[in-house]
């Protein structure tokens, strides 16, 4: 029944609504000295309740309504004549269409009608003194102008009202949109994050199982491997460290792989003990657009991390093909004689699909005879 409002808006309606009591009591004092005195105190009582009418109504347009009523009611019952101060009714209709419910909406709406009526009937029909036949074509001028004024004051604020529900609108959306946009890039640092230390713990678990193996018969190459671990964990550390960094600062982007890092990326996997092979053909003729430079990178990091976790031992082969408008990518591994189920809510696959869709493409991994192949093809934007 009460909206909520601020406590300025609460001083302004309490302010106002005090200096219109004053006013309108001098003015009803000097109007109604000639009347009896049962008349004076109903025209008090009708300017006291169209004052609370007044302070009431943005705090409860219903009830507003309901004083202004009962304010017209009070005059007419002691057969008053209009008074200046019945202009605060013009205040209540604006507020009802303004900020009160469905119902007060509608209720102010038939209101400025029913009011616009009673004004007439009541001054040319009921109110002594003003009764004359010939007088019939004011009283419908009368009726014609009280609705037009009423019914303004009722659509202004029908109008005020659409204004604040656009706005409200327009705020939701902006705020959606923001949310939006935060899911995405926690989705797009999750993603990160997945390949980074997906990646990361493949080589350092393999790097651990040879130098665990060749610690007694090759140090040379436990130490090696070791320094491999050392060189991963480092670099995914950093990798991490980055990431949080984004997590705690949205608009903190920071360095993304680009293709001179996919090297790097190799000479890991070759450290892992796998056997290897990239094959370029054709090269790129320009530099790609930085999001396909860092979907082929990630599509490639994860490709390799399956193969390490998931693949035989065996060679495991890498083919990029750098067309004018796209490029072809692949990566195949052997499978191992009894494949393993892939593990329950891995994200490695959906990944990559995400990666090739965002930036236009397309990727589908399956077994292809005794291996299994990973195939993306991406469209190229080139760069300015």
């Amino acid at each position: 029944m009460f909206r909520p409002l601020r406590r300025y808006q609460i001083t302004v309606d309490v302010v106002v609504a005090a200096v219109f009591g004053l006013f309108a009591l001098l003015v009803d004092v000097s109007l109604l000295s000639m009347v009896s005195n049962a008349q004076l105190l109903a025209g008090v009582g009708a300017t006291a309740l169209l004052t609370l009418a007044l302070l009431f109504r943005r705090l409860s347009p219903g009830l507003a309504l309901a004083l202004a009523w009962l304010s017209a009611i009070v005059q007419m019952v002691a057969l008053l004549s209009p008074s200046p101060t019945n202009v605060a009714i013009f205040a209540v209709l604006y507020a009802t269409a303004a900020y009160g419910s469905r119902l007060v909406y509608w209720l102010g709406f038939a209101s400025a009608f029913a009011g616009a009526l009673t004004i007439a009937v009541y001054v040319y029909a009921v109110l002594p003194g003003w009764a004359n036949p010939d007088l019939l074509t004011v009283g419908i001028a009368v009726l014609i102008a009280a609705t037009f004024a009423l019914l303004l004051a009722w659509v202004t604020g029908a109008l005020v009202r659409t204004a604040l529900a656009a706005r409200e609108a327009r705020r939701a959306r902006v705020v959606a949109e923001a949310g939006a946009v935060a899911e995405q890039e926690r989705v797009r640092i999750a993603r990160d994050m997945h390949d980074v230390v997906a990646h990361s713990l493949a080589v350092v678990i393999a790097q651990a199982d040879g130098a665990r193996y060749a610690a007694a018969s090759d140090p040379a190459a436990a130490a090696t491997a070791l320094g491999t671990i050392s060189t991963t964990a480092r670099a995914a550390l950093s990798d991490v460290r980055l990431l949080l960094t984004q997590l705690r600062h949205s608009q903190g982007e920071g360095p993304q792989p680009t293709l001179a890092d996919v090297e790097g990326l190799y000479a890991q996997v070759r450290a892992s003990g796998v056997d290897l092979t990239v094959d370029v053909d054709p090269a790129p003729l320009s530099e790609p657009s930085a999001a396909v430079q860092l979907a082929v990178y990630r599509i490639l990091q994860e490709a390799l991390t399956n193969a390490l976790r998931h693949g035989a031992k065996g060679r495991v082969s890498v083919h990029l093909a750098w067309h004018p408008d796209h490029v072809d990518l692949t990566v195949r591994n052997p499978l191992p004689p009894v494949p393993a189920p892939p593990p329950a809510g891995g994200h490695g696959l959906i990944g990559m699909r995400e990666r090739a869709q965002l930036a236009g493409g397309m990727l589908e991994a399956r077994p292809d005879g005794g291996h299994f192949a990973v195939t993306a093809r991406l469209p190229i934007e080139e760069a300015a």
